[in-house]
């Protein structure tokens, strides 16, 4: 029998972490997490990771547990997840997961395809072909090829379509039918998903906002210190949203208005991005939270949802 696993996740600004740490307190539970880029030690303010004294209270897992300048990926992170899963079940501590990784979060429920090693002369002439004539052009030579996975992936996302020309050059074989044949038909874990959604005007709302308090808590400081260190930043941490951008302001690209504007610009398309991801998801209730809701109302709803699918913290 599959061990259920109680998920919250939703969009990029939507308060997930909030009201996961709502649930948290009312139930005496812990949070697991399923966000790419809490891993990193000292990223905190780009990430809105949550305090140390919230997380003295309420333990947190898969938060701090690598450094900025090491590589990490959905392989590790499935395997980091297996062993806490373990561990807590054992111990008998009861546990919500969240976050917003789409990947970890598809690794969770559906298991995870390694498929053929990369080809990196392939990814680099696909990636001059893209800076040549646009991702779009990418987009429509995997559409011609795996249009079941073309449909499932935004155009800017370069990472995933690139991976998936690869792996049909490489095999000869579509990722869709991959991911069909490998993904787990009898999978470890039950997920019981819910998604929290506003309306794309509050959403967009909300992410200005949430980058605006990113650079009034010292962002730029965050990132200063981080290029400080004697390590070079990993490619997927210096690639973070935020970070990026940040860095590109330190190395002249920007000035720091438009560092600004680049990373809310960007925090909209990775939010259409994650909505192409999670409706591939099935059995997800989605909550469309109201512009007047709080997290504590937010909080029993998807509480009561858990409880209702069997989730019990003793």
């Amino acid at each position: 029998m599959a061990l259920p696993i109680y998920i919250l996740t939703g969009l990029t600004a939507c308060g997930k972490t909030n009201i996961a740490i709502k649930i948290a307190e009312h139930a005496k539970i812990e949070i697991v997490s399923a966000d790419s880029m809490l891993v990193y030690r000292g990223m905190d303010i780009g990430t809105e990771k949550p305090s140390r004294d919230i997380r003295d209270v309420i333990p947190h897992h898969l938060i701090d547990i690598v450094e900025p300048w090491e590589e990490y990926n959905a392989g590790r992170y499935i395997k980091d997840f297996d062993s806490t899963v373990c561990k807590l079940n054992e111990q008998g501590k009861p546990f919500i997961v969240v976050g917003g990784t789409a990947l970890y979060l598809k690794a969770i429920m559906d298991g995870l395809f390694e498929g053929p090693s990369a080809d990196w002369e392939y990814r680099k002439y696909l990636k001059s072909f893209a800076i040549e004539k646009g991702p779009e052009y990418l987009h429509k030579m995997l559409a011609d090829i795996d249009p079941e996975t073309a449909g499932k992936l935004h155009a800017n996302d370069q990472k995933r379509i690139i991976r998936a020309l690869e792996v049909f050059k490489k095999t000869g074989c579509r990722m869709s039918s991959f991911q069909t044949q490998f993904g787990h038909k009898n999978p470890r874990y039950d997920c019981i998903v819910v998604a929290i959604d506003y309306d794309r005007n509050v959403l967009y709302g909300r992410i200005e906002e949430r980058v605006d308090r990113m650079f009034q808590r010292g962002l730029v400081d965050e990132v200063h210190v981080l290029l400080d260190k004697p390590q070079k930043l990993s490619k997927q941490a210096s690639q973070a949203l935020g970070y990026k951008e940040v860095i590109d302001f330190f190395n002249g690209k920007y000035t720091l208005l438009e560092a600004i504007e680049t990373i809310k610009k960007r925090t909209r398309r990775f939010a259409k991005r994650q909505m192409t991801w999670f409706r591939s998801f099935s059995d997800v209730l989605w909550i469309c939270a109201d512009v007047n809701d709080d997290k504590k109302l937010l909080s029993e709803k998807v509480f009561q949802y858990f409880t209702k699918h069997g989730f019990s913290k003793l």
